[in-house]
């Protein structure tokens, strides 16, 4: 759109109205006239609005100039009336002049004291100011005093009427300088009273405010102790209510027992008066009644105290200060009242009122602050520190009697005050702390099983998974014993010596093996054994640190602490305290926490196995069993710092012991097994607990397996038909023996007897061996063994018994016959000297013999001929004997090692040239190799006379004939073998006690 030319059109720029017409139409001119006019208007307002600023201007000028003009008149007359005066006294001079100029002089003196008056009130405001800022309010409250000395003396105050004074009639700039003063006191008094609060003020400090707010108040020495305490409370108070995330913990309980200390201090050196009749303290002592002393000489009206007058400094240095009067420059302050000293009665008994009441306020205070300290180590920081602070020789080398002369007692602040409240929350951390491992061992102790039974569920349905090796591990440790791993063995296992060989070397995973410790044990104690050790590793801070060497839980304190703990020792009168006094009671809460969270940890344990052993229970469930039977087993071994928790100091204190003579070894060793401390007996228990309830675990187990075994072994006992009875038969051998006739002459007979046992009874002794060796039978406890051989043995005897009560004629049951009389009599013998051989050495076997086993026994021989019983009895021994001998290698853990091997009592510290390798301590589960010949051979008739209970004598040897017959058979070379072990009297490298023990 193009632009206007009527609208660009500048006024300035028409010249001849004329040319308007000519250049634009009608339209165009009148837009150009309405523009025009428009400016103009504009431009009038612009004009009115500078005339009238400019008219105020114009206005202000014209005023000022004729006040320029008024004030130049009168001082042109009043330089001509000077004149006209000074020529009039000229022309007056007389005899009247001396006794006027003496008037003058008399006035003018009175003048210049007035105005030095009035002066020194006009200064005093700005002096009383910088002396309360340097925080010297003694002699602000001197200089406020004499302010309102002053005002007395010029009368100042106003009069009854409302009227002024003359002098502030004359000098109005004294009515603002009265009332400025007026806020002086109110403040002197503010400020004094927030000085008494602070902990780093000086004692000659606080004894000038105090003194200063008596001369303002017009307080007694009481009055003023009562304030100073009650400063001191607020402070207390507002230390203990200082927000958190200022200054630490720490800070806050040193600042709190700095300002006690600090109070009682400043009140011997403030309050206290010595008796009549003591001398005044040394100069390196501590001071004291500095109160009374600065009242003496601000109040004093004494020679010596004028020469300590208020205004000593100003009157060298001004000029003016020769015209005050003397009731100005002598100005001493006065009190209202007599200022008594006071009676240490009374002394001590407002400072035990206090202490008493701050003791209630600060415990409360502390007690909520040390909430926020979650670890015995902050704790042990702060008791540190405020050992630190009252250690210090400012406070220890005159705490003591400072005490004894306030209180009359010695004061422990750490007894008194805080050790109640760190001990208290010590144990409360250590609960907490033991709790929280109970918890998080419980649930991990739960998470396990569940994870156990869900594995043993899903092996069991054969949807087993690579992930449950566990699980699979807690049934056959003997899939984990074989299983190779690079951490086996360490790698300086092969030259570091057995002796010195340490707490890793014992947690080698060949170590763990050997021990049938499963990965989920040694996972749950290891979690265990390292929270107990952070919880050890905290408790350090608290008690002494430990002697370089020493294994003990607390020893002796090292550098500067033992020193110091030393020097407290010899100095009694020293303010530090003892820190360690409390190490019984932490150790003590440490060992009821640690006990606390086993005995919750054996309650879940127990809780999971009474769950898990039902009257029928389900086999999947073993193996959460045996993992909590293990972990009972290994706890007190796996988590050695749950040791160094229960038994703290113990090990220190055996230390000293080693050096007793050796005269007195005996008598220190019947001593140390008569006398036994609270925690060894603790420790003693609690292990005890453990072995309880991982007997109770084991027990489970071996009732589930005897119970499976066994019922089968019923079924296959109890069998009625002819068949199943003959598939549970095996071998018989045939022997040919010469009895003599009546004749005299020698008759050969041929008879058949068992030399096997039945095959439900091999079976049940192979299902048994394997089942204990499946489970780490090596590191069984031998009762447990013993229990499980003993219930076995127990409801075998139960399912023989029970066939001896079945009637004779009971339709479809296979009659009793001879041979099987004879096949059952060798089945049970047999099982008897197998599950019997574990009975302890030195009780005769009759003894410990069920009478159902003599009862089965002769059921079963009523079935035999007499006669043949007669001449079956020794051939049917001799095969009892091969056979256990034999089955020894195989049945292993079942038949003991008490038969094959003599005690190894000291073999270690014998001189035979063995190589042993201690496996496990229950069981002797590999005998001695035979690199030399012995020229002892242990006799064998007394092991063997248990396993037999029937046997009447020793077979005797077989006939050539036999001999040669038996060489063709399968075994052969076996039997042989064995025979020459039984009767060849030289000595043979093959023997079957170290083929058996090598096979175990």
């Amino acid at each position: 759109m193009a632009e206007d030319p009527a609208l660009s059109l500048r006024v300035s720029e028409i010249k001849d109205p004329a040319v308007l017409f000519e250049r634009y139409n009608t339209a165009e001119i009148r837009r150009i006239e309405r523009k025009v006019r428009g400016e103009i208007e504009q431009k009038k307002e612009e004009l009115r609005q500078m005339v009238g600023e400019r008219y105020r201007d114009l206005i202000d000028a014209a005023d000022t100039i004729g006040e320029m003009r008024q004030c130049s008149e009168s001082v042109v007359l009043s330089i001509r009336d000077m004149h006209q005066y000074c020529h009039s006294l000229k022309q007056g001079r007389g005899g009247g002049s001396s006794c006027r100029q003496e008037n003058q002089r008399q006035w003018q003196e009175k003048f210049y004291t007035m105005a030095s008056q009035i002066k020194l009130l006009l200064e005093i405001p700005e002096r009383i100011w910088s002396a309360m800022e340097a925080s010297q309010f003694l002699q602000a409250t001197q200089l406020y005093l004499l302010c309102c000395h002053l005002h007395s003396t010029l009368q100042l105050e106003a009069a009854a009427g409302g009227h002024y004074s003359p002098v502030l009639a004359r000098f109005p700039i004294l009515v603002r300088q009265v009332a400025t003063t007026g806020h002086v006191r109110s403040t002197i008094l503010l400020d004094s009273r927030s000085l008494l609060r602070g902990r780093a003020v000086s004692d000659q400090a606080i004894a000038e405010a105090l003194v200063s707010t008596m001369l303002l108040v017009g307080s007694s020495p009481r009055q003023a102790l009562a304030d100073f305490l009650l400063a001191r409370k607020a402070s207390i108070h507002q230390l203990l209510n200082q927000p958190q995330h200022g200054a630490g913990i720490k800070a806050q309980v040193c600042s709190l027992v700095e300002l006690l200390v600090t109070t009682l201090f400043q009140a011997y050196a403030v309050f206290y008066l010595p008796p009549e009749g003591h001398p005044r303290p040394a100069e390196g002592a501590l001071s004291c009644g500095m109160l009374f002393s600065i009242l003496e000489n601000v109040t004093s009206t004494t020679y010596a105290a004028k020469e300590r007058r208020v205004l000593q400094e100003e009157t060298s240095t001004g000029s003016w200060f020769r015209y005050l009067p003397p009731s100005i420059t002598e100005f001493q302050p006065a009190l209202r009242t007599l200022a008594q000293p006071i009676q240490r009665e009374q002394l001590r008994d407002t400072l035990q009122q206090w202490i008493h009441t701050c003791k209630e306020d600060i415990c409360r205070g502390v007690g909520s602050l040390l909430v926020y300290v979650k670890s015995l180590k902050g704790l042990a920081a702060i008791r540190d520190a405020v050992w630190d602070l009252l250690s210090s020789d400012s406070i220890s080398l005159h705490w003591s009697s400072v005490c004894q002369r306030l209180l009359e007692r010695p004061l422990p602040v750490w007894d008194d005050f805080l050790q109640k409240l760190f001990l208290q929350r010590l144990q409360a951390i250590t609960k907490d702390e033991s709790e929280a491992i109970s918890a998080s061992s419980v649930q991990l102790l739960c998470s396990a099983v569940r994870d156990l039974e869900a594995q043993a569920l899903q092996t069991s349905s054969g949807s087993s998974s690579g992930s449950g090796r566990g699980g699979q591990y807690e049934v056959d440790v003997a899939a984990f014993l074989w299983s190779e791993s690079a951490g086996d063995l360490l790698s300086d296992a092969g030259w570091v010596s057995v002796s010195q060989r340490g707490q890793q070397h014992q947690r080698s995973n060949l170590a763990m093996k050997t021990q049938a410790l499963t990965p989920c044990v040694q996972n749950f104690c290891s979690s265990l054994d390292a929270k107990l050790k952070a919880r050890l590793e905290d408790l350090q801070y608290y008690l002494p640190s430990q002697h370089p060497g020493s294994d003990s839980v607390s020893g002796q304190p090292s550098s500067s602490s033992s020193s110091s703990s030393s020097a407290l020792t010899e100095n009694s009168s020293a303010s530090s305290f003892n820190r360690f006094t409390d190490s019984p009671a932490v150790e003590e809460a440490l060992r009821e926490g640690c006990a606390a969270c086993v005995r919750h940890i054996l309650s879940s344990v127990r809780s999971e196995l009474s769950a898990a052993s039902p009257a029928t229970p389900n086999p999947a469930l073993l193996s959460s069993v045996l993992f909590m039977a293990r972990l009972c087993q290994s706890m007190g071994e796996l988590c050695p710092n749950l040791k160094h928790c229960i038994l703290g100091k113990q090990k220190g204190s055996e230390a000293p012991a080693k050096g007793t003579p050796r005269q007195g070894k005996k008598l220190g060793k019947a001593r140390a097994a008569l006398e036994v401390s609270p925690a060894q007996a603790k420790w003693a228990g609690l292990k005890e607990e453990l072995l309880m309830c991982s007997m109770e675990a084991y027990r489970i187990w071996s009732g589930a397996l005897s119970k499976v075994l066994l019922d089968r072994f019923g079924t296959a006992l109890h069998a009625v038909s002819a068949g199943a009875i003959l598939t549970t038969g095996t071998n018989w051998e045939d022997l040919e023996i010469q009895e003599e006739a009546e004749s005299g002459s020698s008759v050969t007979s041929k008879i058949r007897l068992p030399v096997q046992p039945s095959w439900f009874v091999q079976s049940l002794l192979f299902q048994l061996c394997v089942e204990v060796n499946r489970v780490g039978g090596h590191a069984l406890p031998r009762p447990t063994l013993q229990e499980l051989l003993q219930a076995c043995l127990d409801q075998a005897l139960q399912h023989y018994h029970t066939l001896t009560q079945r009637g004779p004629s009971t339709e479809g049951v296979f009659p009793m016959t001879q041979n099987r009389a004879l096949q059952l009599l060798f089945d049970l013998r047999y099982l008897n000297s197998t599950l019997s051989s574990r009975l302890e050495e030195g009780k005769s076997s009759r003894s410990h013999q069920d009478p159902r086993f003599h009862d089965v026994c002769d059921w079963l021989e009523g079935y035999i001929d007499p006669f043949d019983l007669d001449v079956f009895t020794t051939p049917l021994n001799t095969n009892l004997n091969r056979m256990s001998q034999r089955t020894s290698v195989l049945l292993g853990l079942l038949t003991g090692s008490e038969k094959q091997f003599p005690s190894r009592s000291g073999s270690v510290n014998s001189q035979e040239p063995y190589n042993i390798l201690p496996l496990a301590s229950s069981q002797i589960r590999f005998g001695l190799l035979p690199l030399s010949m012995s020229n002892v051979r242990k006799p064998k008739s007394a092991p063997r006379s248990s396993e037999a209970p029937h046997q009447l004598q020793t077979p005797p040897p077989p006939s050539s004939s036999t001999a040669g017959q038996d060489s063709f058979r399968p075994g052969s070379l076996f039997k042989q073998l064995a025979a020459q072990d039984e009767d060849s009297a030289a000595p043979s490298l093959f023997k079957l006690s170290w083929l058996s023990g090598m096979a175990k």
